[in-house]
């Protein structure tokens, strides 16, 4: 026999929300729309690059927190919460940073420095709850493509910010159809039953 998990076991996640589903699209149509800036933007400034990339960073962050409660009950008092949590007031600081302090470096640094962090949460977090959340292989990937975004980064500040652009900008994609094919999962797996498929 199967004991049921402890309320103090850390894999223990509640069930999550119905309607997980739209923070996830949320942050996919964010990192998608900031992908899209940065494949038709051809000559960006500094500051340009600070604004969009910043924006993009708090973005993130922001759809992260208010996503946290949708993981479950009391989901933010759980170990995924708190990761969750910091990994995203991380993101939404580095985005504030990079808005008002936009040149080269300060991308090149603080928007690494946010996305390796998320990267790294996200990565503990799908091997912590691997097979005890229908989120943790789209977590692995995340991370793996939020940590590969970080490292290359910093080897582009020299390039300028189109090239620093397009390496954020092609991590947010590849993140963005990952997140966009999970949420119409999520939502497909939220809808009910329906009376004719029980008959």
């Amino acid at each position: 026999m199967t004991l049921p998990a402890s309320p103090a076991d850390p894999a223990a996640l509640p069930a999550p929300a119905a309607d997980l589903w739209k923070p996830v699209l949320t942050r996919a149509l964010v990192a998608l729309a900031f992908g899209a800036v940065t494949v038709f933007w051809a000559a960006p400034s500094a500051s340009g690059m600070g604004w969009a990339g910043g924006l993009y960073l708090l973005a993130t962050g922001v759809t992260l927190i208010r996503g946290i409660g949708k993981l479950g009950p009391a989901a933010a008092k759980l170990p995924a919460g708190k990761i969750m949590a910091a990994a995203a007031a991380a993101m939404t600081g580095a985005g504030v940073a990079v808005v008002f302090l936009g040149s080269e470096l300060v991308f090149g640094v603080i928007a690494a420095l946010g996305l390796g962090l998320l990267g790294a949460a996200e990565l503990y977090l799908g091997f912590l709850y691997r097979g005890r959340s229908i989120l943790s292989r789209d977590w692995l990937a995340s991370g793996v493509i939020g940590l590969s975004t970080a490292l290359a980064l910093p080897f582009f500040i020299g390039l300028g910010a189109h090239a620093l652009l397009g390496v954020a900008g092609g991590g947010a994609i590849i993140s963005g159809v990952l997140w966009i094919l999970s949420a119409l999962t999520l939502r497909h797996d939220a809808r009910p039953v329906s009376s004719e498929a029980v008959n």
